[in-house]
């Protein structure tokens, strides 16, 4: 059932990434495999499945640097055939059988095989190395990763229906977020809007120790609570077990609220980040919001093809110092964290860093999330973040939530 005044997301027809997509994603890669002396890509991990492919179903997908791609299926074949582009498909009842079935396709098999080491089990990638025997494993992480930092025309409109499912689920926190309701409460109420009109609720992380989730809401002193992330504040969390986001602490009139949303619709992620307060926001907290607000807009204006992320970080860092924040930016003093922002697509955190001492070039078609935050230790967090486009002309904003200060 829909919630009343929106419209699902959802529909009855299949979602597929199409086949002009799937072929330049293809013919990229290819021309990196080619590039780095790599003869050939084993894929596993489900989101570069995805990417790759256009399925997610249990399978794996073998990249040559040269010809076509070959996709094995063990479940569901019928359903990665209606959702993939890839015309050459191999049910399969084990992976035991790829390799037989790689050497009947290509006449040979790969001398030099990647595998994606940064995510890849110890123990998986001994069975991989000794199924296919090659001369040579190598890392094959960076370089799907770096194809996977330009996003198409087509990717931003995946990221512009997410901009848009954002923008209404914090439209819809402006119309229930209410004093004596937990962080905990308050982020159920909105992730359940959220899901009526297209949320998938599972936020996709790379790392293996890391973990997405959507009810990051720090109010008053929860905000400067450090803890578990490698983020510039915790929050409480729920115990000592899950010692990160919001808690059961109550939200409570004239004090700073800080939401960060991890939204995902079709695979495609938003990250962004609003303050709220419920009566007025109190004047110290008011300052530093502004602050984020005007860093974040110099950040976004200067993001151009050519400038580098420690350009960037370096831009948001004397900025701060300028403006009166320079020991509690990006954490407390003696808790900072060392970036202002991450590319986003089809995992919450995917390169580029934008990241101090980073000499890697913005190019066009990256896309980021630039997330400023000032905090005091114990006493609150305030900030903003938002997902932007790199263009020829600067920066241009994905996100469609209003870049202010929602005072409820």
């Amino acid at each position: 059932m829909e919630a009343a005044g929106t419209h699902s997301q959802f529909t009855s027809e299949p979602f597929r990434v199409p086949r002009a997509e799937i072929e330049r994603r293809t013919a990229a890669i290819q021309a990196e495999l080619v590039r780095a002396g790599v003869d050939g890509l084993f894929i596993v991990q489900r989101a570069d499945l995805f990417y790759f492919s256009g399925t997610a179903q249990n399978g794996f997908l073998y990249l040559p640097a040269e010809g076509r791609p070959l996709l094995f299926v063990k479940q569901s074949v019928a359903r990665a055939r209606a959702e993939s582009a890839i015309e050459t498909l191999a049910p399969i009842d084990s992976v035991k059988a790829v390799p037989g079935l790689i050497a009947d396709a290509y006449g040979r098999m790969p001398d030099r095989l990647g595998l994606e080491l940064d995510v890849l089990p110890v123990n998986d990638f001994r069975f991989y190395r000794s199924l296919f025997n090659p001369k040579d494993c190598l890392d094959g992480s960076p370089l799907i990763l770096r194809v996977r930092s330009i996003k198409s025309d087509w990717e931003i409109a995946q990221l512009e229906a997410t901009a848009e499912m954002t923008r209404s689920t914090f439209d819809h926190m402006r119309t229930i977020i209410a004093p004596g309701l937990t962080e905990m409460q308050f982020a159920g109420m909105y992730e359940t809007y959220a899901r009526t009109i297209g949320h998938g609720g599972k936020l996709r992380v790379r790392h293996y120790n890391a973990e997405g989730y959507p009810w990051h809401v720090l109010s008053g002193e929860n905000g400067g609570r450090v803890g578990v992330l490698d983020s510039p504040a915790s929050g409480q969390g729920t115990s000592a077990a899950f010692p990160a986001g919001g808690g059961g602490r109550r939200l409570r009139r004239d004090e700073p609220v800080m939401v960060d949303l991890g939204s995902v619709l079709n695979g495609y992620h938003l990250d962004e980040t609003r303050m709220f307060a419920i009566g007025s926001m109190p004047a110290k907290a008011y300052r530093a919001c502004r602050a984020a607000i005007e860093i974040q807009a110099a950040v976004v204006e200067r993001a151009r093809p050519g400038v580098t992320l420690a350009e960037i970080f370096e831009l948001a860092s004397s900025m701060a110092d300028r403006l009166g924040f320079r020991d509690v930016f990006l954490g407390p003093c003696g808790h900072q964290v060392r970036f202002i922002g991450h590319g986003i697509g089809l995992e919450l955190v995917e390169p580029p860093i934008i990241a101090r001492g980073r000499e890697t070039p913005l190019e066009t078609g990256m896309v980021l999330a630039v997330e400023p935050k000032i905090v005091y230790e114990n006493e609150f967090a305030a900030g903003v973040e938002s997902v932007f486009r790199v263009t020829p002309a600067g920066g241009r904003l994905i996100s469609k939530v209003p870049v202010e200060i929602f005072i409820c």
